[in-house]
């Protein structure tokens, strides 16, 4: 007879805790498997390096100016200032311009059993890592050598952790907005609030500049000391200026500053962990669909946007289609497009009011001087040139979905020209309304036709140069539901090639601001005509030219727009 014969399992080994160290070398792991093999990718990632340590060490002597040439009164103004306007600028750029960097996308982790605060305690470390956040920690470490040189080293000791709780501010603030508008982008409603409120919000930049112009002449600098002073008790302010309070003897001031500090970094960071455990969860309800159409040619329909319901039901006409639907559907586009909205309407603002002089005479306030042609078509080139722009990465945003294109054998010139036509769709209206508006704030209706035809030629030449900027110089996009997000090192590379774009379409567009300069009253009339043909013509023939060069490059292209993971 057999004896029982009792099994004991072999004790389970600990499960190790997830601290913030994890995520980092994970995000360093990440950033060294998107490099590996990829010299374009290392060689901009040190260019934009080496730029952001050149605006670090610009920024580290402003702020220490004070404290290098013993100006006591003027340290809390630059203190309170140049935080601030960093903090801001932490807040806006990823919105507008550069992204954010989403190398660990929160939505990876959306199926592992990491408690909350973990992910977001993992997360917010990993953000910390990164050429922005060093530069801004070398360019605030002005401060604290202007409080050490104001008050010694006890002001440069409470001054230093300023700056460190600063730079947590600006992380955490950046991240929180990002992530909580990239949440709410999936609602359509909020999507079109979103687009009306930037676009409201750009339009009065321009007279804000025209009012702060003209008061700069007359500015009362102690006044200005004096609001320093107030922004300083505020989260914009309260961590930068603490080591200066130290050193004027307001000793009793920096617990208060940096308590504040700690309660902004607390509620940024729940809030923020909030909108990622939403935006993780998954999207949101886009209400009922609509009824079907019955029949095949009522299906085929279906697919055609009313926006693109003139195409022809073809392979030119099925490729416009799909990009107008993804252009006013697709967070990623569709902040692109807020862009050039805000755009439109902040250049030319700026361009022929901010840069005019203003004269204050008593009560009567101040009034511009009057424009020029040249000034009026140096303002639409940039206009033109920066709602190009936004084509300069347009097969980044298929991603891996460009795959069905190049199996069905589409030819590089029609694939050209039906993305140049649906987003054609939306911008040129867009451009349509900046002539007019432009024409009728300046008092010269007659300059409208200079204004549309410097906006053609310009937009129409960048739309060339972008073709083959999108084939030669493309870039892969992170998978996630943030229209910010950036991979590790793809926001140098955005730069870069947005600057190059730039450039070159500015040069192509220089003949319509020579032609306004020589040719006089003239050029109001030949305009328009001139800027239609030269628009028209340089989009054409940029997708005939590039076209042939995306037939020999759509391994390539595919490859290098696809995600690695």
């Amino acid at each position: 007879m057999a004896l029982p014969v009792s099994v004991t399992a072999a004790p389970a080994e600990p499960v190790r805790a997830v601290s913030a160290r994890h995520f980092v070398r994970l995000k360093l792991r990440v950033m060294g498997n998107n490099f590996r093999g990829q010299g374009w990718r290392i060689a901009l990632f040190i260019g934009g390096a080496l730029v952001g340590f050149w605006f670090a060490a610009s920024g580290f002597f402003l702020l220490a100016a004070p404290g290098l040439t013993d100006e006591g009164r003027y340290a809390v103004l630059v203190a309170a200032a140049g935080g601030g306007l960093l903090l801001l600028g932490w807040l806006l750029l990823p919105l507008v311009f550069f992204g954010v960097d989403e190398t660990l996308d929160p939505a990876r982790f959306a199926l592992l059993p990491l408690p909350r605060r973990a992910l977001a305690t993992g997360l917010f470390a990993a953000a910390l890592v990164g050429v922005p956040a060093l530069a801004t920690l070398i360019a605030t470490s002005g401060l604290v050598l202007t409080a050490w040189a104001l008050g010694g080293w006890s002001a440069g000791l409470v001054a230093a952790v300023g700056v460190v709780a600063g730079l947590l501010l600006c992380v955490a603030a950046s991240r929180a907005v990002t992530s909580a508008f990239a949440s709410m982008l999936r609602s359509r409603r909020v999507r079109d609030l979103a687009a009306v409120l930037l676009a409201v919000a750009a339009a009065l930049l321009g007279p804000l500049q025209i009012f702060g112009l003209a008061a700069l002449r007359e500015t009362d600098w102690a006044r200005l000391t004096g609001a320093a002073t107030v922004l300083g008790w505020t989260p914009f302010g309260a961590p930068w200026t603490v080591g200066i309070d130290v050193a004027q003897g307001r000793v009793w001031a920096a617990p208060l500053k940096l308590l504040i500090t700690v309660a902004a970094l607390g509620a940024l960071l729940a809030w923020w962990s909030r909108s990622m455990e939403s935006a993780m969860v998954g999207a949101v309800s886009a209400g009922p669909a609509p009824a079907r159409r019955g029949g095949a040619s009522g299906a085929v329909a279906q697919l055609f946007p009313r926006l693109a319901g003139w195409t022809r039901r073809d392979r030119f006409g099925a490729l416009v289609a799909r990009e107008a639907r993804y252009w006013w559907r697709d967070a990623r586009r569709r902040a692109n497009l807020i862009t050039i909205a805000v755009v439109g309407v902040f250049v030319p603002v700026m361009v022929n009011f901010g840069g005019a002089r203003f004269a204050v005479e008593g009560e009567q306030g101040f009034a511009a001087s009057d424009s020029s042609p040249v000034l009026v078509a140096v303002s639409m080139l940039f206009v033109g040139v920066l709602a190009s722009v936004t084509l300069a990465n347009q097969f980044g945003f298929d991603g891996s979905a460009y795959a069905a294109n190049v199996v069905a054998g589409v030819p590089g010139r029609v694939e050209l020209r039906a993305r140049m036509t649906a987003f054609s769709m939306y911008v040129l209206p867009l451009l349509a309304v900046v002539a007019v508006v432009l024409s009728v704030v300046l008092g010269r209706p007659g300059w409208i036709g200079l204004t549309a035809g410097s906006l053609v030629a310009t937009y129409g030449a960048g739309l060339a140069v972008n073709s083959f900027v999108s084939v030669l110089g493309a870039y892969s996009l992170p998978e996630t539901s943030n229209p910010f997000a950036m991979n590790s090192g793809a926001g140098v590379a955005k730069g870069l090639l947005t600057l190059l774009s730039m450039l070159t379409t500015a040069v192509a567009a220089v003949p319509m601001v020579v032609a306004a300069g020589l040719l006089g009253d003239a050029w109001l009339w030949l305009a328009l005509p001139v800027g239609l043909a030269y628009g028209v013509g340089a989009a054409l023939l940029g997708a005939y030219l590039a076209g042939d060069v995306l037939d020999r490059r759509q391994p390539e292209l595919l490859a290098t727009v696809t995600p690695r993971r």
